[in-house]
């Protein structure tokens, strides 16, 4: 009898992993890897590490993009979902209540007592997608409010929120949505006098280039939108679950309540996609008003029994490794440290954060010679010399790190909430020495700069 061998396949054709994309899949995938030497093969992970074919270890501090926030294979994650599969449970019925996602509402909902239900789909986007409707259903309003520079997925409704054009172009028609400054209130208010706003959906940290709500924003943000009938949106897909050193990244602001929340990436465990859209009894009532509208939004996915298993696995950890509080002082350690080293090199603007999301900023050094090779990166295209950081953290000191988006000269760090004081260390001195190579203003840093300006012309070129 023959039988499916994923270990034999594995070692038969694991070797062609970069042709197989370039051949069925994102084509330019591998060609970027390939231009930035970042075209590893890594075969093993656990926790914050990885280790390549010749057995090389490299600290993990981009945590999947924020999926890994326990780290890789945390062994009650696997025991969960070893369980449950074991369990042989009849799962997606359609036509029952099963237990698993009932008890994974109630614990998120105890970290948020101020909404009463949970939608569960399948992302860090369909959640956001599923407030959106929410929101505009619960209302009666069609126009959703977000911020410049936002990120909240690249599904359609959650790409008419996006702030930035480059995901934008080419995808229109788009749901009706107005874009305002993080921050300017007057610029919300105006539009909320508009009388056709459902909601205002904000990160309370930007992604893309790590940046905090101002202080205040959020609460007089929501009460505004309250006076005009209207939703305050947070969505948590990558700050919540402890990454900023609260569960949710609003919850640093006293006050703030919104009415609906979105969360996905780190209650995966890393294994199985699941997105969560909390949200107060009268929106979920509005939109499931009777039985007839029972399935009037749904995934069919949504509530599967792996999922539910490992984010109940993954609240258990949290809290049994006090990994809020272990984010919070951690992510404290590595941003002062890194603050400290601001006035030691001119190319180094900026560190900002919170908990364990930190934001490295370089800009425009002030002595002739590196201003020189500074204007030659800008001229070709923002963001070469953040990348010409990250390179060299990865091909010499063996860390993984990237930009924190298109266009920007900023590194997101967003490691496994179980790094430890010894990873910091690493880190910051791998970090050191990478400065101190720019700033010597020769080698090979600026070799590969200059390589990464040829490239950028010929794809701008082409």
């Amino acid at each position: 009898m023959t039988g499916f061998d994923l270990s034999a396949l594995l070692a038969e054709r694991g070797g062609e992993r970069y042709e197989l994309h370039a051949r069925h899949l994102n084509h330019q995938l591998p060609r970027m890897l390939h231009t930035l030497g970042f075209d590893r093969v890594y075969e093993r992970a656990e926790g914050a590490y990885f280790w390549d074919a010749d057995g090389q270890e490299y600290l993990d501090m981009l945590a999947g993009f924020g999926v890994m926030g326990l780290g890789r294979h945390h062994p009650v994650v696997r025991q969960a979902l070893h369980d449950v599969l074991d369990a042989s449970l009849a799962d997606l019925t359609r036509f029952d209540c099963p237990p698993l996602p009932g008890l994974l509402a109630e614990k998120l909902l105890s970290h948020a007592p101020h909404l009463d239900r949970v939608f569960f789909g399948n992302s860090g986007t369909e959640a956001v997608e599923t407030a959106l409707k929410f929101a505009r259903y619960a209302t009666g309003r069609p126009r959703v409010l977000y911020c410049t520079h936002a990120f909240h997925g690249l599904t359609t409704g959650a790409l008419s929120v996006n702030g930035e054009d480059g995901f934008r172009d080419g995808f229109a028609p788009l749901l009706p949505d107005t874009a305002v400054e993080m921050g300017d209130l007057a610029a919300l208010e105006r539009e909320l006098k508009r009388g056709d706003v459902a909601g205002f959906v904000v990160e309370p940290i930007q992604g893309k280039g790590v940046h905090p709500t101002p202080p205040g924003f959020l609460r007089a943000a929501q009460e505004l939108l309250h006076r005009h009938k209207a939703l305050l949106i947070a969505d948590e897909v990558q700050t919540g679950l402890g990454r900023t050193g609260d569960f949710f990244a609003y919850q640093h602001e006293d006050g703030v309540e919104p009415d609906l929340v979105c969360v996905a990436k780190a209650l995966s465990g890393g294994y199985v996609p699941v997105g969560a859209t909390l949200g107060k009894d009268w929106i979920f009532k509005k939109v499931y008003s009777s039985m007839d509208r029972v399935l009037v939004h749904s995934a069919s996915f949504g509530s599967n029994a792996q999922a539910m298993a490992a984010g109940l696995a993954v609240l258990s950890v949290m809290e049994d490794e006090q990994l809020v509080a272990h984010a919070r002082h951690l992510g404290d350690l590595l941003r002062s440290r890194l603050a400290a080293l601001i006035g030691d090199y001119e190319l180094l603007h900026d560190v900002r954060g919170r908990g364990l999301m930190i934001g490295i900023e370089f800009g425009r050094p002030t002595s002739l010679g590196l201003r020189g090779r500074w204007t030659m990166l800008q001229a070709a295209r923002k963001g070469l010399f953040a990348q010409m950081v990250v390179v060299p953290l990865l091909q010499r000191h063996h860390i993984l790190t990237q930009v924190s988006g298109d266009h920007l000269e900023v590194i997101k760090l967003i490691p496994p909430l179980v790094i430890t004081e010894r990873d910091v260390d690493r880190f910051v001195e791998a970090f050191t020495a990478v400065m101190d190579e720019a700033h010597n203003g020769g080698g090979l840093m600026w070799d590969f700069g200059r390589t990464l300006v040829k490239q950028s012309l010929q794809t701008g070129r082409g």
